[in-house]
């Protein structure tokens, strides 16, 4: 497969280009969904022995969800700074102990986002956490065992890999 050309569709929030790509003679398009890098985190605090989610509105499901700590890795951050500063706006904690654990594509069909998962160890929650006013969001700490995590039902798939690891591993 070859891309001929890529032009930018969609400009809006998000952005979409279209490519043109080349196959075994075929020409076709295809849209591509530029989404940026992601990270997440599983966080566990260590005095509490819990683990630390997040309950927030999604758009995509258009409903709320419990998952792990994630968010955008902003221009000029590393995915290890990324994910600290966004333990530190959802749920008030500093990052004490990190692990990168996989790094995964969201939905390569067309997506172009990747998501960095991590490990993190906390132990003194010292803000309140609940994510940025600015960018509307509104999030809720929730804390579980490890049983109670193991029965956790979500559709989110970072936290399934996050639940899958724990299982292997813990």
């Amino acid at each position: 497969m070859e891309i001929k050309s890529r032009k930018l569709a969609y400009d809006g929030y998000f952005k979409i280009d279209e490519l043109t790509i080349e196959h075994e003679g075929a020409t076709f398009t295809r849209e591509q969904f530029k989404r940026g890098d992601a990270v997440a985190a599983l966080v566990y605090d260590t005095e509490q022995q819990l683990y630390v989610l997040t309950r927030q509105y999604r758009t995509g499901p258009e409903h709320e969800l419990v998952e792990v700590v994630a968010g955008m890795v902003d221009e000029g951050e590393s995915p290890e700074e990324s994910i600290k500063r966004e333990v530190e706006e959802e749920i008030g904690y500093h990052v004490e102990k990190m692990e990168h654990l996989h790094t995964f594509y969201s939905s390569p069909g067309g997506c172009t986002e990747r998501v960095f998962l991590y490990y993190a160890e906390v132990s003194k929650q010292h803000a309140s956490g609940g994510g940025n006013e600015h960018e509307n969001e509104h999030i809720e700490i929730l804390r579980y065992t490890t049983q109670e995590l193991a029965e956790l039902v979500t559709q989110d798939a970072k936290t399934i890999i996050a639940q899958q690891w724990v299982r292997l591993k813990k």
